[in-house]
């Protein structure tokens, strides 16, 4: 079983000291990236080949297919549909990208002509090799089996946020793009948030194991996770424990003044060192103050304190 660790893009890592770009400080630090940005833009083929060159030679990438084919042609077999898919599949085989990711928005209804339309794009592309791996977001009970029946025909791998639910048929590849359970990519997992991922996955017994982290606090999830699974403990998040670790990530961005609900929502998903050897949530601390207004950090920690 290989497991391959990694984060929704490179942009945001930066290693002070190292001289170098975002890209290959990241491939020190992770052997497995999702581009994020093909799905907004198509990259110039220069840049393309530049990726690959500033990584080291086992390092993956994933990519993500163009909107423009999965929300504005919605999968049809129309030519430029069929034109930006082959790019795609071009920049796979300029970075040996072995996966395609395609997500549907969760707009997009399984009527029975969809469906149609949909296998019958899958049956006009060629993928030259690529695995797709397919999100959609979209699924009910009702649709669940001609959407599963079309991953089955076209070997596509289903993709799920594996902290939310499992995927809908079994494959020799997982791939998971994590999210967690807060508001889009506000979130951060706590240690048993982890281990819970790692159990499924390997639960699931593919042949291969894609995560894709994409929270707010990705690279640090993303590390460790790889901490975990090389030692068998999780790294510190901060520097002090109980509420003074409550301190300390509420003195990071808190805007005060500020209520309980908006302690909760903006800061809430944040996680804390409770103890050496256990991460929560900051919320565990926060739902114990009174509902109020608060003016600073001190009157939150005295409040929690009581």
């Amino acid at each position: 079983m290989e497991i391959r660790i990694g984060t929704g893009g490179w942009a945001y890592f930066t290693v002070s000291g190292m001289g170098m770009d975002s890209l290959s400080a990241y491939s020190k630090a992770f052997d497995y990236v999702e581009i994020n940005s093909t799905f907004y833009e198509f990259p110039s083929i220069e840049l393309v080949k530049s990726w690959r060159k500033r990584v080291p030679e086992g390092f993956e990438f994933s990519v993500r297919c163009h909107r423009s084919i999965t929300h504005q042609h919605l999968l049809r077999s129309v030519p430029e549909a069929i034109t930006n898919f082959n790019r795609m599949i071009e920049i796979c085989r300029l970075l040996r990208s072995a996966y395609l990711h395609i997500l549907t928005p969760p707009q997009l209804e399984f009527t029975s002509r969809r469906i149609e339309v949909i296998r019958d794009f899958f049956s006009t592309v060629d993928t030259a090799g690529v695995r797709l791996v397919w999100e959609p977001r979209s699924l009910e009970a009702k649709s669940d089996r001609e959407v599963v029946k079309i991953m089955e025909d076209y070997n596509i791998v289903h993709c799920v946020d594996l902290s939310r639910q499992s995927p809908l048929r079994e494959s020799d590849v997982l791939y998971s793009r994590l999210f967690g359970k807060g508001r889009h990519t506000l979130y951060q997992f706590t240690d048993s948030e982890l281990k819970e991922i790692n159990q499924k996955a390997r639960e699931l017994k593919a042949r291969k194991i894609m995560l894709a982290f994409h929270g707010i606090r990705m690279y640090k999830d993303a590390a460790r996770l790889k901490v975990f699974l090389k030692s068998g403990s999780f790294p510190r998040i901060t520097k002090k424990l109980g509420l003074e670790s409550l301190r300390e990530v509420l003195m990071e961005d808190t805007k005060f003044p500020i209520t309980k609900k908006g302690l909760l929502e903006e800061q809430g998903w944040k996680v804390i060192d409770k103890s050496e050897t256990e991460r929560v949530h900051a919320s565990y601390y926060l739902e114990l103050v009174p509902e109020r207004t608060y003016e600073n950090v001190e009157e939150i920690i005295k409040e929690a304190k009581s």
